[in-house]
């Protein structure tokens, strides 16, 4: 049983259709409407029928008023980390923290070559990820003084400015399911972002991922719990009777994200599906009732 004892947090995963925008946005105003704390939106800067997800998030984050937003995930390879740290920041500020930074080490390349970007193996991807949380964070920390001088093997820098100072300690979720990014992301990210429907064995997958981020966590003189566990769920919807994992009635989800939360430590859960009743469902027959429940049985047990 491993619960890292994080804050529950509930969210949703909208699709950022070009072809819908008022749709999208629709999704994004119910689900901070409803009371849930984030509105994510994956990022492919390379899909034409998207909306750009940087300049989404921005329009989002100013027709909401509490909801936090984040990219799922990020991708790097087209989005500089020294530019990506001032727009995260800055966006930060205007919303008074509102916003958290889900990022990739990248994939369908050949959709980023085609845009410009690098190509890059999956060993050079993860090298490319560290240093890039490395330079964001260097450039949000405004109190160490002076400016940042980076040379690493994918990124450089050579005196650029530090700032602005985001207005929350803006945490680096990471996309990952491999051992090499597993171990990158416990050993300097502040979450770990996956996919239930790509992890290979579903739920069962969980005991291992978490512990090679456990591992990782502590060869870098990190706490385990240091990194909150996301995940999404692409496929979820609600039924009379049970199915299968987020197939069923309200009741049978709350048990189940209990469970998660009790079991594997997942703190947070994000719901894509595109569907503005089932946000709605979401906020009202889920959310609260599986706070509770993970809140009694941690009193109980004393954590």
């Amino acid at each position: 049983m491993t619960d890292y004892g994080h804050d529950l947090l509930f969210g949703t995963f909208v699709t950022p259709a070009a072809q819908t925008p008022q749709h999208v946005l629709e999704l994004a105003v119910t689900a901070d409407r409803a009371g849930l704390d984030l509105v994510t939106f994956q990022d492919h800067p390379y899909q034409s029928t998207f909306l750009d997800t940087w300049t989404l998030l921005t329009y989002v984050a100013a027709r909401t008023e509490r909801v936090h937003v984040s990219g799922n995930v990020l991708s790097l390879p087209l989005r500089p980390p020294a530019v990506l740290a001032r727009s995260a920041a800055s966006l930060d500020v205007l919303t008074g923290g509102r916003l958290e930074l889900g990022i990739g080490a990248g994939a369908f390349w050949d959709g980023i070559a085609r845009m410009g970007g690098r190509r890059l193996t999956p060993a050079q991807a993860v090298v490319a990820l560290r240093e890039a949380i490395t330079i964001i964070r260097e450039v949000w920390d405004v109190e160490a003084g002076g400016a940042v001088s980076f040379e690493g093997r994918y990124y450089r820098l050579d005196g650029a400015r530090r700032g602005p100072r985001p207005a929350h300690d803006i945490p680096i979720w990471v996309g990952a399911y491999k051992p090499a990014m597993l171990a990158l992301t416990g050993a300097v990210a502040d979450g770990w972002l996956p996919t239930m429907e790509y992890l290979p064995n579903g739920v069962d997958s969980l005991p291992e991922l978490n512990a090679r981020i456990d591992d990782a966590a502590q060869a870098a003189g990190r706490e385990p719990a240091a990194v909150r566990r996301l995940v999404n769920f692409m496929k979820g919807r609600f039924s009379p009777s049970s199915h299968g994992l987020l197939d069923g009635p309200p009741s049978q989800w709350v048990e189940q994200l209990a469970d998660l939360a009790l079991t594997h430590g997942i703190s947070a859960f994000i719901l894509g599906g595109d569907d503005r009743t089932m946000t709605e469902r979401y906020a009202a027959e889920v959310a609260p009732a599986v706070r509770e429940l993970v809140a009694g049985e941690r009193s109980r047990s004393g954590a």
